[in-house]
């Protein structure tokens, strides 16, 4: 299959964000959980930091992830003319 120069730009795009996003995502499950014992010598509201950044910290940003890969993907789909309205696509 020959893909068109703005096919291959859009593809690039996207998986440019896909991988900075999983780049965060790797940091904030592996990286901060591996200093966590570190951290829990920090209190905040009388639990560990690292308690606290697992139970509240890392689902935040793992929601920012996906709100940001949503909103992100949708203008670069209308961007490059692939953006399905409501309705369509749903067979």
């Amino acid at each position: 299959m020959i893909l068109g120069r703005r096919h291959r730009a859009y593809w690039q795009r996207n998986l440019k964000m896909t991988a900075l996003l999983l780049a965060i995502w790797f940091v904030v499950s592996f990286v901060v959980s591996f200093f966590a014992r570190d951290l829990d010598s920090i209190t905040i509201i009388g639990f560990p930091l690292g308690f606290y950044m697992g139970a509240q910290g890392a689902p935040l940003i793992y929601l920012v992830i996906i709100w940001w890969y949503a909103r992100y993907m949708s203008r670069l789909d209308r961007e490059y003319g692939v953006h399905q309205g409501e309705g369509e696509g749903d067979d």
